[in-house]
């Protein structure tokens, strides 16, 4: 009876700090006149409107016994992972709910719309908490164990101490600069045809594609200096650090509008219009667009937390972890790590393909129900007009095989350096191989790309300026992908895209089995993995090919242009002007914006913008499009540049990139140089590893060049992997701790347990596999006499005690007596 009192006294205190302000200000709204409850009400009914047009519909429309549609194909392609699909749905609800009752709740209750367009802040925490966005825009509760410290988070929360939330998967991009929204709020660049930017409107971006941008496949410049494995390594990376969800609805919200076949900008469509004598799209004048999914409770006017201000501007969520830490192998949720693990194997493999193997390697899994089979099934197969895709830490891993082939390279790593890892310490856990093998992983990433790929972009001196040498961790840095680098400055590597896909035999020849392919063959078809000679003819091509030249005139092949993810099917989709849509939509600034930014002089005339721009053919195009150079689209702008010196940007894309990069390594608490994440002897080994070697190790190529970034000619150009140098795992073999009787238990049902050092100590941390939770003691220290403890259970988090039921009956027993007391005293 005491709890009971004492509960019952911490409710009436809440209920009374709760309600209190609400009844105070603006009762009538949130409770009416009648003492019903609008906002609560026009929740409820966003709710409903949202999820009649969201995820099921999409897996209903990819599950159609017909080949999908290109536009599906890229729905599919942007499709969030559940916990990011929460957080999408949630924001969208809120979205919704304020436009709704901006627009009807005011009406019903006799008044006009307040001329600020704001609404109180009592009103959106309340839309927040209901809505389900309210968790979403809290700070995370950080572990304080032994194993936090010393092994990163797979959602990348608590990386900063200090900002949890920095960098952390399902948080908003970072804004470097306000966004450029047409009404300071949510509207894209280009929404109302009528509104000018220096007086001139924005060009239609297809038309801007056709004029400048596309280039026929036949007509592209090949690299003389870097192979393809430079282009795929930058998409395989780019898919490590940023994925900004689309909408997860295909319908407008209100007007029920859907999103495949209308040509008005309603939100969330965003059709990409066409000129008027355009032929062979399936919607006609338009092709279809998807807004990004606004972070919660963003995109509104309004206040929150005490933060008062007349607009909320709308800002993009990453659904995966800004760091370099290898999510593209091992995702950025606890849910999507615990289906890429094998729980059976005892060296804590990743989970590989059981139905087809790749000359005794292993293939990436396949994706399980209830995940679309979106993919394309190999010729000849009945029954199905979808089969299912591999699955790896990003879902975009199908999208074209070169991609595939190196997330297969990295599983393979993993699996055989925890197996190694493992055979060195017999007294580890499966967790403890895991985790450690996951560690070299991801400093291996880091190594690549900032030692070996991020030069080459930026070209020596630009990276010396904007990245130059490790100095430290430094807690002050921000490590969040920025909105400008994932939406426009990293895509430069789209102009870098061949139009073929290139598999050579073992003398890296033209494999006479296997033909060059053009992309439009090739995207969302693992079949031809499995049965096309599987990963070695792709990763010679990969390494003895040049990648696409990114030339001012020839910026990008029409296999992105005109047959983005054409499958047979009819319709088409356009990615450059996708590029410059998205940038419009994510309210980026224009070029001269970003050139000041960046300490680059703005460009006011078309003789300016010819110094940036040196064929003249193309600035001149460009400036009758735009204008003016203020209004140019910053990825056409950095795209178009002449290169820096010994580069493969110009100026102000080696700014926008190496001011990410340097944020990303200095900012990271784990980064493979910060003090104790590494010991000396380890780092030292870390540094004399290279891409090179892991092709070595995870295929049968013989030999390969030293460089693997560097387009290599066979036979004069490559190493035998003999000489290629590689890890001396035996800087990992640990000692068995002494001085104290620890020992590993057998082992925690639906968990795990595993020994941590902690200032020259040892602790035995416990913890429970996804789903489940912890009931006891979390981390015990050793001593001499051993760890004396009861051994915690993980229960299913969804499922309750009967001591907890009895509990919750009460109290909610209790919550309904305290109600009807309040509503009696306050409301009557």
């Amino acid at each position: 009876m005491r709890v009971l009192a004492v509960l019952g006294v911490t409710l009436v205190a809440a209920c009374t700090h709760g309600f209190l302000p609400f009844f105070l200000r603006g009762k009538d709204l949130l409770w009416g006149r009648d003492g019903d409850s609008p906002v609560i009400s026009v929740v409820e009914e966003s709710r409903r409107m949202v999820d009649s047009a969201i995820y099921h519909t999409m897996r209903r429309d990819l599950s159609k016994r017909e080949i999908p549609s290109p536009s599906r194909l890229l729905s599919f392609s942007k499709l969030p992972e559940p916990t990011s699909r929460a957080v999408s749905r949630a924001a969208e609800i809120m979205e919704a709910s304020v436009r709704a009752l901006k627009t009807r709740v005011y009406g019903k209750l006799g008044r006009s719309r307040p001329p600020t367009d704001v609404l109180p802040e009592d009103v959106l925490n309340t839309i927040a908490n209901v809505s389900g966005c309210l968790p979403y825009m809290l700070p995370p509760g950080c572990p304080n164990t032994c194993l936090a410290s010393k092994y990163r988070l797979i959602t990348g929360a608590c990386n900063s101490r200090d900002h949890p939330r920095w960098g952390a998967a399902n948080t908003a991009l970072a804004r470097w600069l306000p966004p450029a929204y047409e009404d300071g709020v949510s509207e894209p660049r280009g929404w109302n045809p009528h509104f000018l930017y220096n007086g001139f409107p924005l060009p239609p971006v297809r038309e801007v594609t056709r004029q400048v941008i596309q280039v026929p496949n036949e007509a592209v410049t090949e690299d003389d200096q870097y192979s393809d494995l430079l282009m795929v390594w930058g998409q395989y990376i780019d898919h490590d650090i940023a994925f900004t969800p689309q909408t997860t609805s295909k319908a407008a919200f209100g007007g029920g509008a859907d999103c495949q076949l209308t040509c008005e900008n309603q939100n969330p469509c965003f059709p990409i219009q066409l000129p008027a004598n355009a032929s062979g799209t399936a919607g006609g004048a338009c092709l279809p667009f998807y807004r990004s999914s606004a972070a919660c409770g963003t995109g509104i006017q309004g206040a929150f937390f005490g933060n008062v201000t007349s607009a909320n501007p709308r800002q993009q969520m990453n659904g995966l972890t800004s760091f370099l830490d290898a999510s593209t192998v091992y995702g950025s949720s606890p849910a999507l790590e615990k289906q890429l693990r094998n729980w059976t194997s005892a060296e804590g493999l990743l989970r590989v393909n059981t139905r087809h193997w790749d000359a005794g390697r292993a293939y990436l899994p396949f994706t399980r129900p209830p995940a679309p089979t979106a993919c394309v099934p190999e010729p000849g197969t009945h029954g199905t007009a979808g089969a299912p895709c591999f699955l790896a830490g990003d879902g975009r891993a199908s999208e074209v095989p070169a991609l595939t082939a190196v997330h297969t390279l990295w599983l393979r790593e993993h699996n055989r350096l925890a197996s190694a890892l493992k055979a060195l310490n017999a007294h580890w856990s499966a967790d403890t191989a895991y985790q450690e093998a996951r560690k070299v992983v991801g400093a291996l990433h880091q190594i690549i790309t900032m030692r070996d790929y991020v030069p080459k972009v930026l070209g020596p001196e630009a990276f010396q300026q904007h990245v130059g040498p490790y100095g430290g961790y430094d807690p002050g840095v921000d490590p969040t992908v920025s909105n400008v680098f994932s939406t426009a400055a990293f895509r430069f590597g789209h102009a870098t895209v061949h139009p073929l896909v290139r598999r050579l035999d073992a003398r890296f020849q033209e494999h006479p089995a296997l033909p060059p392919l053009r992309l439009q063959d090739a995207f969302f078809s693992p079949w031809r993995l499995l049965k096309e000679g599987g990963v070695d003819p792709l990763v010679r091509g990969l390494l003895a090919r040049p990648a696409k030249l990114q030339v001012q005139d020839q910026l990008m092949n029409e296999e992105l242009t005109e047959r983005l993810f054409v499958l047979g099917s009819s319709g088409r989709l356009d990615l450059a002007s996708i590029n410059l849509q998205r940038g419009r939509d994510h309210g980026l600034p224009g070029y001269n914006a970003w050139r000041e930014f960046c300490g680059l002089p703005r460009l006011e005339t078309r003789a300016d913008l010819r110094s940036a721009v040196t064929n003249a053919s193309i600035a001149g195009r460009i400036m009758d499009l735009y204008g003016h150079p203020d209004n140019i689209d910053v990825w056409l702008g950095g795209l178009a540049e002449t290169f820096l010196p010994q580069a493969r940007t110009g100026p102000l894309f080696a700014c926008l990139i190496g001011k990410q990069m340097k944020a990303l390594r200095d900012g990271d608490r784990f980064w493979w140089e910060s003090s104790g994440v590494f010991t000396e002897a380890q780092r030292r080994e870390l540094a004399r590893h290279s891409l090179s070697r892991v092709i070595c190790d995870n295929t049968g190529l013989p030999s390969v060049p030293a460089d693997a970034f560097q387009i290599g000619r066979f036979p004069q150009d490559f190493e035998s992997c003999e000489n290629i140098p590689g890890l001396n795992l035996d800087m990992w073999r640990e000692a068995l701790p002494q001085g104290d009787a620890c020992s590993l238990p057998d082992g925690v049902d639906n968990g795990g347990v595993t020994l941590c050092g902690e200032s020259g100590q040892h602790v035995l941390v416990f913890f429970c596999h996804h789903g489940f939770q912890l009931q006891g003691q979390e981390q015990v220290a050793c001593s001499p006499r051993g760890a004396d403890l009861r051994p915690p259970v993980c229960r299913d988090s969804g499922r309750l005690p009967k001591a907890s039921l009895v509990s919750i009956a009460l109290g909610a027993l209790l919550v309904g007596g305290l109600a009807g007391l309040t509503w009696t005293v306050i409301c009557r």
